[in-house]
């Protein structure tokens, strides 16, 4: 999805070279937004009743309709890219990552699911992770922010 995306939006950045920046700065203001929603967040994490998952494939077809993972997308494209540049190998190489980076951290969030549930059910544990978690999401798109930056100066 990430590959596909960031080829249809190197069309579309051609056409409209503004566009791209404008994605940019869009996506971290949203990333921001995020980060400071999951500083703030305090609910609770309990279930009595887990539901099904979805199996592998209607997994990865659910991804095409799943808003968060267009924004995922959209928002790598248009941060982790330049616009001139080889479009197609910084894509090529966003996807690799992601492709490589997912599998151990879904192995991760795997492993330790119980144990985080149990952590979190914790108001101060809870407080602590969503901390931890919106300080690295604010961290990750520092370099981004730089780039504005430069490009504004």
């Amino acid at each position: 999805m990430l590959l596909l995306v960031g080829v249809g939006f190197s069309q579309l950045f051609e056409l409209f070279p503004s566009l791209h920046f404008i994605i940019k700065c869009v996506g971290v203001a949203y990333l921001l937004y995020l980060a400071y929603i999951i500083a703030r967040s305090a609910g609770s994490v309990s279930s009595n009743q887990q539901s099904k998952p979805l199996s592998f494939l209607k997994g990865a077809l659910f991804q095409w309709v799943n808003a968060k993972a267009w924004v995922v997308a959209t928002g790598a494209i248009a941060a982790f890219t330049s616009v001139g540049a080889d479009f197609f190998g910084q894509n090529l190489l966003i996807a690799l990552t992601f492709f490589i980076v997912s599998f151990p951290c879904v192995g991760v969030w795997l492993a330790f699911g119980s144990l985080l549930k149990k952590w979190l059910n914790n108001p101060k544990g809870r407080q602590y992770f969503n901390l931890t978690m919106a300080s690295l999401l604010v961290l990750s798109v520092v370099p981004v922010m730089n780039e504005i930056i430069a490009q504004l100066s």
